[in-house]
């Protein structure tokens, strides 16, 4: 073998060497990325069932109910974003700040059923907070401008849009 030939050897293999440790990299990343979604993405295009997301919105009003399995508590209620809805269901102790038409980020999987198995349950800290993510699909859903002031209420939602504006009746004046 020539010295040009031991040397073409070397740089192929150590270039195999690379591109598997590479991809072998790459897949340990892409099994422990957490995409973040809406309720609205979510019943477009439902990830796979094994797949772990990060669902946000707000918690609809009157929709936590709670009640107990083998003596543990869960909880189930149902994250908005204005234009869907995603019923989710947690086993556990809810977090202290969590409240009825409060901005929440669930960690979980969609079941078959469409329904969201939370593993984790994340609430807002102080009145003015809110999740990017959740703030950033309010601001492309059209129902909150941050230039107006903190976000609305899930309960005023329907009232935030010029569509839904156009939809009610005229008032008529006297």
């Amino acid at each position: 073998m020539t010295r040009k030939s031991r040397r073409l050897w070397l740089v192929v293999a150590c270039m195999i060497g690379l591109g598997s440790a590479a991809a072998l990299t790459l897949n340990a990343f892409s099994s422990n990325i957490v995409f973040f979604m809406a309720p609205s993405q979510v019943h477009s295009k439902p990830p796979p069932a094994d797949r772990t997301i990060r669902l946000g919105g707000m918690v609809v009003a009157g929709s936590v109910r709670q009640e107990k399995v083998k003596d543990a508590p869960v909880a189930i209620f149902d994250v908005t974003d204005g234009q869907a809805a995603v019923t989710v269901r947690y086993e556990g102790i809810l977090p202290d700040l969590f409240r009825e038409g409060q901005s929440v980020v669930a960690v979980g999987t969609v079941n078959p059923d469409g329904t969201f198995r939370a593993s984790e349950v994340l609430a807002k800290h102080d009145e003015t907070y809110m999740p990017k993510e959740v703030a950033e699909e309010l601001r492309r859903s059209g129902k909150w401008d941050p230039r107006f002031g903190k976000a609305p209420d899930a309960a005023s939602w329907n009232t935030m849009t010029a569509a839904d504006n156009a939809k009610k009746p005229a008032t008529q004046t006297p």
